[in-house]
């Protein structure tokens, strides 16, 4: 378990703010993730990782095989520097990105975009053209659970039934331009969502049986009519149920390099904490408050406390109601802010996991005594956000 006083130690000639990495606990979470994916191949989910170093060493692991990007200026990025199987994991539209894309055959071979429609070839072909080189694409299925009127899961493509997505992919094979090599399902309502009640366990077992048949028949809808490479589902929270899918040929995961607070309360797996940033004390405006500088990195998605960081050291803080993190200054309470000074250290944990990076020019890996500092996406000069 992470020693939470010794991450600080390690790290005191440094200043803050600054991010942490626990070298063991994120050596130990990439070995769970072999042994949860059981032998299925997992692509690096870039977004949750920024950080290219930890992104080479998890691509370089035998339960590893190929990136999942979230931007295509990053995938040409990633590309260049020698990574051949880069799956965008969301439509683009970008211009500058595109024409980079076309202009090599080494990138075009490298790099398949997601499509979930017909309409994003036409946004496509828009920027580019009708007669640009041929382009890998992969379509974007809808995982999400319906019961009737309602809708459980992200709102990620129109293409949810066997029959839509056999339309779909009778369109693309027969669009000039297009390749299509792959058919993506991200079950977010399974693997993005804790085990917090009984309610909870029941509609994920529901949505994951649902989705399995589903799945399987798309899938051999689609393979009828092109020939599949990739077939790719699931998530950190979903492994060992998307993975026993036969259907499936990879699965995703990254957020579970870092386990961030969102990522507590699953029942299939123990997350081990390994992110963290350290903020310093700056001044103590009454007994039971400590005031840290900086620290307002609020996690995207549906506004709400969970996606705001917890301190998590000195044990027995809080974040204060009325003020929360902020961007120059996070006040903490409890006990333990009693023992507080200017000049001492809180540890927190972010609610997402490479959402923290764009934050911090490096991230320093500890083990032990030992420090060693690499950059994030955003201190090597990338912001694909």
């Amino acid at each position: 378990m992470t020693d939470p006083a010794r991450l600080l130690s390690a790290t005191r000639h440094l200043p803050a703010p600054l991010a942490i990495i626990d070298r063991p606990a994120l050596e130990a979470n990439l070995a769970d993730l072999a042994r949860r994916a059981h032998g299925v191949p997992i692509r690096v989910a870039t977004k949750s990782v920024r950080v290219r170093s930890i992104i080479d060493q998890a691509a370089a692991h035998e339960a590893f095989s190929g990136l999942m990007t979230y931007s295509l200026a990053e995938s040409v990025w990633l590309a260049d520097l020698g990574h051949d199987d880069v799956l965008l994991a969301y439509p683009t539209v970008n211009a500058p990105a595109l024409a980079d894309l076309v202009a090599t055959e080494q990138r075009r071979a490298a790099i398949t975009l997601m499509i979930d429609s017909v309409d994003s070839l036409d946004a496509i072909d828009g920027v580019l053209g009708h007669d640009h080189p041929t382009i890998r694409v992969c379509l974007d299925v809808d995982a999400s659970l319906r019961l009737g009127p309602v809708h459980l899961g992200v709102r990620r493509s129109p293409v949810h039934t066997v029959r839509q997505a056999r339309k779909a992919a009778e369109k693309i094979v027969r669009r000039r331009g297009f390749h299509l090599v792959g058919v993506m399902f991200y079950d977010a309502q399974i693997a993005g969502l804790p085990d917090s009640s009984p309610a909870v366990r029941l509609v994920k077992k529901k949505s994951a049986d649902e989705l399995a048949t589903r799945r399987g028949e798309v899938v051999a809808a689609v393979r009828g009519l092109a020939d599949l490479e990739i077939v790719n589902g699931g998530g950190t929270g979903s492994l060992e149920v998307t993975g026993a899918d036969p259907a499936l040929t990879e699965l995703t995961a990254g957020s579970g390099l870092f386990c961030p607070t969102l990522f507590d309360g699953y029942d299939a797996f123990e997350a081990r904490p390994a992110s963290f940033f350290a903020l310093d004390v700056v001044r103590r405006p009454a007994k039971t408050i400590a005031t840290c500088f900086s620290g307002g990195y609020i996690a995207s998605g549906a506004a709400g406390d969970s996606r705001v960081p917890t301190p998590v050291f000195p044990e027995g803080l809080s974040l204060v109601g009325t003020e929360g993190a902020g961007e120059v200054q996070t006040p903490v309470s409890g006990k333990a802010a009693r023992h507080l000074a200017p000049g001492d250290r809180v540890l927190f944990r972010h609610a997402k996991a490479g959402e923290m990076c764009e934050r911090f020019d490096a991230v320093h890996l500890t083990d032990g005594d030992t420090v060693a500092t690499t950059p994030t996406y955003r201190g090597e000069g990338k912001n694909f956000g």
